[in-house]
């Protein structure tokens, strides 16, 4: 007999361990779910609300012009500052979120040259083309350019930085907008 309580003693044991286990993954999942969710829900969120290009570029306001795709992490990586700099200026500035993985949106990614996501453009009242930002970006710098957007830009001006994927040309490979590292 007590062979048979200390079977149901281990048992009670490995379950409660096992409980215990998956508790804890549980709890670590919720905790992180901004940082793994969030991105990737307000790309989603971008594409859907976004005001279409043709309209911001006629209703004298200023415009924020984003190129991404769902599946970019460095689009995922900005999502959040992006998200704040909408909130902050929505009232004043066009934003528009163009998927480079939909069609409809080719004849904007040709225009615009993307090579690299993210890119953002962004443009005066006038829709000329002030500063282009591409790759991975500071808060803080594109939120000073939206500032000076009607002030201090002359022509237009690039600002690049290392984290984006460059096209690869060769021979065999037609380059494509899409292509991401």
């Amino acid at each position: 007999m007590q062979s048979g309580n200390k079977e149901s003693l281990f048992n009670f044991s490995q379950k409660s361990l096992l409980i215990l286990f998956f508790t804890l993954i549980i709890f670590s999942v919720l905790a992180l779910k901004d940082l793994v969710f969030k991105p990737a829900f307000l790309l989603k969120n971008f594409g859907e609300l976004s005001i279409d290009p043709e309209i911001a570029f006629i209703n004298n306001k200023p415009t924020f012009l984003e190129f991404y795709a769902e599946w970019c992490e460095v689009c995922k990586e900005m999502a959040p500052n992006v998200a704040y700099l909408k909130d902050e200026y929505e009232k004043d500035i066009n934003f528009v979120f163009l998927n480079v993985d939909n069609p409809k949106w080719e004849k904007y990614i040709r225009k615009f040259n993307v090579n690299g996501i993210p890119q953002v453009n962004l443009f005066d009242e006038y829709a000329d083309l002030k500063v282009t930002f591409i790759g991975k970006q500071q808060e803080k710098t594109i939120k000073e350019s939206i500032d000076n957007l009607n002030h201090g830009f002359q022509t237009n001006s690039k600002v690049l930085n290392s984290e984006f994927s460059v096209i690869k040309r060769s021979n065999n490979y037609q380059p494509s907008p899409r292509s991401h590292g």
